[in-house]
């Protein structure tokens, strides 16, 4: 194997995919990438068993010399390719075992493992595909990502689901304490709803990958396995077009469990809206969080005509307490819940005010953006 290749287009490949390489890891080969070189391209292939990303990078004809494939070790190929002047040269080719990296008067020798050896996730045919914008994509991730579960015997909610219906692709994540739901428009008719769930690596690895233009990327839903297919670009234009250089595939098992049926978690009938201004419930919740109880992090609403009275205290007997100007005619309410979760929420949400919905002090509280339906959250009260 021999090529040569500038700097730039050695190093975007190969942080496309560095994310997902163990760096503590039980097989040696998974500290490695499968480095591919072809007559008009080179990838870079890395997996974690759970997730794989491939990368390509378009060759030009002056630039290839021999084909072949071999395994390196990525954070040092990494390291090597950052610390080199931008726009440098970087000749590789394989000697015996070892991978050879030549740029200007420096030399690297780096350890090989046989390309045989490297793991894959396996074939799995696709069931349904559906184009959407990562602008799209990456949004209904940000939007409802917070609320997967850390660690919890329930699996399946450590990771996000996926739904697809009639035109529409839809996010959902819940701990059990909270859900968190979002929408958007995409490309898709299939025979029956589809839900998958992702888990919390592979979706994170995905949010890393996406950008926030309208670019259109491909999604494939199969029996096992997530593939999204999308393009690198040089950020450079022609005909207001970016150029595409390469492509990046990422491909994450499912968890194969059934997720929660959330339709029966989102309140109904609630008789109590409120308005609150996004920055001043915000800034208030930040302020009274500051002497909640460490462990429980409980937060008091007493809720009555235009006014919310926010009340924290802790086993010190210290005690915030903040008074909130709001749209709201109705019932005076006391409820409670967890300051952390609320903040979680407001850090998603856009537009000038918030929407709660409520019904009763043991009722859950519905969340929305004023200016926007497609996303929703529900928080669970709390006893104090």
């Amino acid at each position: 194997m021999r090529l040569s290749i500038s700097r730039d287009q050695l190093l975007k490949p190969l942080q496309q995919v560095a994310g997902v390489v163990e760096r503590k890891h039980t097989m040696p080969i998974l500290a490695n990438v499968l480095l591919r070189v072809q007559k008009d391209e080179i990838s870079f292939t890395g997996t974690d068993l759970e997730v794989e990303l491939v990368a390509t990078q378009k060759l030009n004809s002056d630039q290839f010399v021999d084909a072949g494939t071999i395994t390196i070790p990525c954070r040092k190929l990494l390291d090597i390719c950052k610390s080199l002047p931008s726009g440098a040269t970087i000749e590789l080719s394989l000697d015996e075992q070892k991978l050879v990296i030549k740029s200007g008067r420096s030399r690297f020798s780096l350890a090989t493992l046989p390309a045989q050896d490297f793991p894959s996730l396996e074939e799995d045919a696709g069931a349904f595909s559906l184009n959407i914008s990562q602008g799209n994509l990456k949004r209904l991730i940000e939007k409802t990502s917070f609320a997967m579960a850390q660690q919890d015997v329930r699996y399946y909610l450590t990771g996000m689901l996926f739904e697809v219906s009639d035109n529409q692709l839809r996010t959902v994540t819940t701990d059990g304490h909270r859900l968190a739901l979002c929408d958007a428009i995409a490309e898709a008719a299939p025979s029956e709803k589809i839900q998958v769930i992702v888990p919390r690596k592979g979706v994170q690895e995905l949010q890393r990958l996406l950008s926030d233009d309208d670019s259109a990327l491909h999604l494939t839903f199969g029996n096992n396995h997530l593939q999204v297919t999308l393009p690198i670009t040089s950020g450079k234009k022609k005909d207001d077009e970016a150029i595409v250089e390469g492509m990046v595939s990422f491909t994450s098992k499912l968890i194969d469990g059934k997720f929660p049926d959330y339709q029966r978690v989102l309140p109904r009938g609630g008789d109590k809206i409120v308005l609150v201004s996004h920055e001043d419930f915000r800034q208030a919740l930040q302020r009274a969080a500051i002497l909640t109880n460490e462990k429980y992090k409980g937060v008091r609403f007493s809720l009555k005509n235009n006014e919310l009275c926010i009340q924290a205290n802790n086993p010190e007997q210290e005690e915030a307490r903040e008074e909130l100007a709001i749209e709201y005619v109705g019932d005076v309410l006391d409820i409670a819940f967890n300051v952390q979760y609320l903040l979680d929420v407001l850090s998603v949400l856009n537009g000038t005010n918030t929407k709660l919905i409520l019904s009763d002090s043991n009722a859950s509280i519905l969340v929305q953006e004023t200016d926007s339906q497609d996303a929703v959250y529900v928080v669970m009260p709390m006893r104090l």
